[in-house]
């Protein structure tokens, strides 16, 4: 019987092949970025699950409140491991790590900057399960200074001999570590990757007792099974019992005190699996994703595979004239229902499983396209495996059967006595294929909304006055590795007439930074604790990045008292009470050990954007420093090209260790919006495939019409209807369904992206035009599909046309 079903599906299916490639060409695109968007959603949900013990690792955070800003902290203190484990049983063990931003390594004659190096405590392998490929996992790291390494830094610096007992040293902590074991890379979906896990014994702050001051990415084992929010809601014991006794020490307040001012601080717990996912939270080893777009990019592949099935049914549904006889006589000669539906399911099944063999083709020809634009890596192994096969087929099954099953029963329903006296209704339920092209278009326009939206709010990012200057400013990193040659280094770089000015700073207001919280009292009133952000910057930070002094004056040589002055921010201005009267007031800060420094205002600084436009603007405080780590260069030539080869010739006249290396500030700046541009690109590509996917449905239907109404046609024109009206009584009725879709799908996309769009302190807004814009191009792209055929039907001879009838 199948045999049969198939080959009559496939006469079925060549006989109209004109609507079977509509079909198939849907399917096919609509089936494709199903499969591309789960392979991203898979990706991201796998972050952390190369772990074995990953539903039982759970990581502690830092969060409270304070004037001045929220604490929301990745890592935590020094004494929280051992504490947690000592104090709480159900803590089975606790692994900590420690970042080391970008050490010099000496092996040999060979020395190399490594940004990818961290200390971690000696049982770190038995909790993250990154297999050894040389050496012990229970003893590599239980000895001091002693060090495990990737396979790339083993190439890196002992080529292809045997890594195991080779020294490499430290420069930073004038230390020799030895390589004890060797490991494969990292996987690349772990929330870190370091080519280096040096010895946490090697590091003498890893033992001390300072509850004051978090460097420390701290994980706890639970038992299998166990609820962490239970080890959570016991969490508030820590603080009561270690911070409270260091907190008046430290900061000159009690823990009661402290929280008498509205200021909370607390631990909190998150599960290692919802790292990458639900992280945002400052001092992150690496990037996070966001499941925001997990749901929205899974949302848009159901919707593209529900287009595309919408239009399989429509198409059916309105082609039912042709295939009405074929049920009646099939009836009469004693076919039931239950064979008709199996036949049309069969066709339908035909046609999608056609269409699923070139969705895998346009996946594996789209997949780099795709990498490219989501900024991910992933890899299309749906063939390689016998069990990928088998969800493909059943994937293909699904899609088939529910694209296939309301044609089939519809057409299978057909009484054979009213069909073959053609008394029957052709086409179908008309208001339920209406319907579903309202749906289509409803999609399609929410997604050009959406589109629209995201573009116009990373317009006004790149375009919104930030309080800075970004174009035209090199930052050269690294220059702590010239050592005392730095004032010679930037001596010469002001030598050069394309050069306007230079400024050493390692705190910058786009992209990675240096940032310390600040937390001092105002005037000496230590009955109100402020949180603010302080950078340490020379006296041509300000005129460097173009920054606007409102009140007061900026660091000077000339004054030596500048060492204990400070320039705060508008908002720090505000915060502390002083608004426009900020001149001659003093900030006092206490060190962990008590000692309290105190610097008076010099001048206030016009507020300028220093973090992302997600948040507001907060306290800032800069004091006078070395500025040891970077330089801030502003160029006054277009010669951009030209001035680096310059700048890096007079970086390696003075011998350092490491090459020169540069970032542009403006680029460091779009690199903070990478997730929008991303989301930006991913919704405009699908918004157009949508349109796309619902048009050739149109234009199916639009065929159809044509021809349902082929003796009309005639008879207007004989009557003397010209071109352009019958072109436009065959538009109207479709360019409707786009009116109501776009009455429904206003709303729906306003609330939707005026949502999205809270997530930032400073948008745009969602002008009306938006709107306006998204239902013309629809229109516009719905009339340009149907009047080739209605122009075709109209242009047709009407003898011809009353000659058929």
């Amino acid at each position: 019987m199948f045999r049969n079903y198939l080959k009559i599906a496939l006469r079925t299916s060549w006989r109209n092949k004109g609507f079977s490639g509509i079909n198939i060409s849907g399917l096919a695109i609509g089936m494709a970025t199903c499969l591309l968007i789960t392979l991203y959603v898979l990706n991201e949900l796998s972050y952390d699950r190369y772990n074995k013990m990953a539903d039982r690792i759970v990581r502690v955070v830092f969060r409270g409140t304070v004037q001045g800003g929220e604490l929301r902290e990745a890592n935590v203190m020094a004494p929280v491991a051992g504490a947690m484990k000592r104090d709480f049983p159900e803590v089975l063990d606790a692994t900590r790590i420690r970042s080391y931003g970008t050490p010099a390594i000496t092996y040999k004659e060979k020395t190399l900057r490594e940004d990818k190096l961290a200390f971690v405590d000696p049982n770190f392998f038995r909790l993250f399960t990154l297999p050894l490929l040389q050496g012990d996992t229970k003893t590599a790291l239980q000895q001091p200074n002693s060090v495990v390494i990737t396979r790339t830094v083993a190439q890196k610096y002992f080529g292809q001999e045997n890594p195991l007992g080779k020294v490499i040293f430290l420069k930073e902590q004038n230390a020799s570590l030895k390589v004890t074991g060797l490991i494969d890379e990292v996987p690349a979906n772990s929330h870190f990757h370091f080519g280096l896990f040096a010895s946490m014994t090697s590091l003498p702050e890893a033992t001390a007792l300072n509850w004051m001051s978090s460097n420390f990415y701290t994980y706890l084992l639970l038992p299998e099974g166990y609820n962490y929010k239970q080890l959570q809601s016991k969490l508030p014991q820590l603080v009561d019992k270690y911070i409270g006794p260091q907190m008046e020490g430290a900061m000159g307040l009690t823990l009661a005190q402290y929280r008498q001012q509205g200021n909370q601080l607390g631990f909190y717990l998150q599960p290692l699996a919802a790292i990458h996912l639900q992280a945002g939270l400052t001092g992150d080893m690496e990037p996070y994703g966001d499941i925001r777009y997990v749901y929205i990019f899974s949302a848009v592949a159901v919707f593209m595979l529900l287009i595309a099935c919408i239009n399989f049914m429509n198409l059916s549904t309105a082609a039912a004239s042709k295939r009405a006889k074929e049920v009646g006589i099939r009836k009469v000669m004693g076919s039931l229902r239950g064979q008709l539906v199996g036949q049309f399911l069969a066709e339908s099944l035909l046609l999608t499983t056609v269409a699923l063999l070139l969705a895998i083709a346009l996946v594996y020809w789209a997949l780099p396209v795709f990498n490219h634009l989501a900024g991910v890596d992933l890899q299309a192994q749906l063939t390689a495996h016998p069990w990928v096969w088998a969800e493909l087929l059943l994937f293909g099954l699904l899609t088939g059967l529910f694209a296939g099953s309301y044609p089939a029963f519809f057409l299978s329903a057909f009484k054979p006595i009213a069909v073959l006296k053609s008394k029957f209704s052709s086409g179908g339920n008309k208001g339920l294929r209406n319907g579903l092209v309202v749906f289509q278009f409803f999609i399609s326009i929410s997604l050009m909304v959406g589109t629209a939206v995201v573009y116009r709010q990373l317009y006004y990012i790149q375009h919104k006055k930030l309080g800075y200057e970004k174009e035209q400013v090199v930052v050269v990193q690294n220059t702590w590795m010239l050592g005392p040659n730095q004032g010679a280094f930037r001596n010469e770089l002001l030598r050069d007439p394309r050069i306007a000015s230079v400024a050493a700073s390692d705190y910058l207001p786009a992209g990675p930074s240096n940032n310390n919280n600040f937390f001092v009292f105002a005037d000496s009133n230590t009955a109100q604790l402020i949180k603010s952000l302080r950078y340490e910057v020379d006296e041509n930070y300000l005129p460097t990045l173009g920054m606007q002094v409102a009140s007061g004056r900026n660091f000077s040589a000339q004054f030596p008292t500048d060492s204990t002055g400070v320039i705060v921010n508008e908002t720090a201005a505000r915060m502390f009470g002083w608004n426009r009267q900020a001149l001659g007031h003093t900030i006092s800060h206490k060190e962990n050990d008590g000692t309290v420094h105190t610097y008076h205002v010099v001048g206030v600084v016009k507020d300028f954007h220093f973090r992302s436009l997600h948040e507001l603007i907060s306290p800032l405080v800069m004091t006078l420093g070395k500025g040891e780590g970077s330089m801030i260069v502003k160029c006054g030539s277009a010669d951009v090209a030209g001035l680096l080869g310059s700048m890096g010739n007079k970086w390696a006249s003075f011998g350092p260790e490491g090459p020169f290396s540069y970032s542009f500030l403006d680029e460091r700046f779009q690199d903070t919006y990478k997730a929008e541009v991303v989301i930006g690109r991913i919704l405009g590509i699908f918004a157009g495939l949508t349109i796309f996917v619902a048009c050739l449905g149109l234009f199916g239907l639009a065929t159809f019409t044509a021809e349902q109404r082929t003796k009309e046609i005639g008879i207007r024109k004989v009557l003397g209807a010209s071109v352009p009206g019958i072109v436009s009584m065959l538009s109207k009725d479709f360019l409707k369904l786009v009116l109501v879709a776009f009455v429904a799908a206003a709303p729906v996309a306003w609330m939707v992206m005026n949502r999205w769009l809270q997530d930032f302190a400073y948008r745009t807004r969602i002008s009306w035009w938006l709107f306006g814009l998204a239902a013309l191009v629809a229109s516009l792209l719905t009339f340009f599909t149907i009047s080739f055929q209605s122009i075709r039907a109209a242009n047709a001879d009407p003898v011809d046309s009353l000659r058929n009838e």
